[in-house]
């Protein structure tokens, strides 16, 4: 049996990271879930990695920390701590006051490191390093006013059909909370503030639509029962949850890429798949091909007016 305190050299593609306390346990089994300690979540983010990894590479990171498991204080860590290894790479930002330097996951040992630091949930900007200003993928974020995951399978149909009929590829994402992020490719043409436009005016006219049922209202007071299309993660500096990384709440469960058939499953919840059984549903490849086909929004924008004419 392996206790709290005791440490692990794990082999991570062409270093060895020392794990400490792999033990300690991240996530209690209380009322029913499953328990997970450090170690089962080294191990899973090694399994997962190759899968995980293409989603991480040249992104700057905002990680989600839990030293104490997932019933301890929570820390946003954008800035990387000098202790960190050198081998692990960097990336400065500039802001009003200075700059952050944030942490880029680019390798498997990077991952376990992270996993070491007891960073559980890993959190990604949308544009790259190579070109901070201009993001390259989209994500619309359905928040259903209770948890009633009917609500938001319905609102991930009709905006799926409304991105086809403007000629954009996509697919939705389990967040592991509550709701579905759909994710939409881009070339990396545009910047910030005119993706974020075109999120707002695709929520707005869905709105319009289905007043009854959607809302782009951000004030929660403001909701009632209806779901909320939120765009705002389409900003500079903001961050979306990365694909295949784990939410801190209870049984580990891991957001996860689906194909837009998958929406079928009557088994389906946002937290479907835990690190148990999520490298399965990796292995399917639901987002085959996907990040290939960005598109720039011109065409889009376009047909978006025309529908909204």
């Amino acid at each position: 049996m392996t206790g709290a305190d005791d440490a692990r050299k794990v082999r991570a593609g062409r270093r060895t990271v020392e794990v400490k306390r792999v033990g300690k346990v991240l996530f209690p089994g209380d009322g029913g879930a499953e328990e997970y300690t450090k170690g089962d979540l080294v191990d899973y983010h090694r399994s997962v990695a190759p899968f995980m990894l293409p989603h991480l590479r040249g992104r700057p990171l905002m990680l989600e920390r839990h030293p104490d498991g997932v019933d301890g204080p929570r820390f946003m860590q954008k800035n990387t701590p000098d202790h960190y290894p050198e081998w692990i790479t960097r990336f400065e930002v500039p802001k009003e006051d200075g700059t952050v330097c944030h942490t880029v996951c680019d390798d498997i040992a990077t991952l376990v490191y992270l996993t070491d630091q007891a960073c559980l949930t890993l959190h990604r900007w949308l544009s790259r390093t190579s070109d901070i200003d201009r993001p390259d993928r989209l994500v619309f974020d359905l928040d259903p006013a209770d948890d009633d995951f009917e609500q938001v399978r319905q609102a991930a149909r009709l905006l799926g059909e409304l991105l086809d009929e403007l000629g954009l590829p996509s697919a939705p994402m389990t967040t592991g909370s509550r709701g579905l992020h759909i994710v939409v490719p881009l070339t990396g043409h545009h910047d910030f503030d005119e993706v974020r436009e075109f999120a707002k005016d695709v929520a707005g006219a869905l709105e319009s639509a289905h007043p009854d049922r959607l809302t782009t209202a951000a004030r929660k007071k403001d909701r009632g029962d209806r779901l909320y299309l939120d765009v705002q993660r389409n900003a500079y500096a903001q961050t979306a949850v990365v694909p295949y990384t784990v939410r801190a709440r209870p049984g580990a469960p891991v957001a996860t890429p689906l194909t837009w058939d998958d929406l079928e499953d009557p088994e389906l919840d946002a937290r479907r798949w835990s690190i148990a059984d999520a490298v399965r549903q990796a292995r399917t490849d639901p987002w085959s091909g996907l990040m290939r086909r960005g598109r720039a929004l011109g065409p889009a924008r376009r047909r978006l007016d025309a529908l909204r004419g």
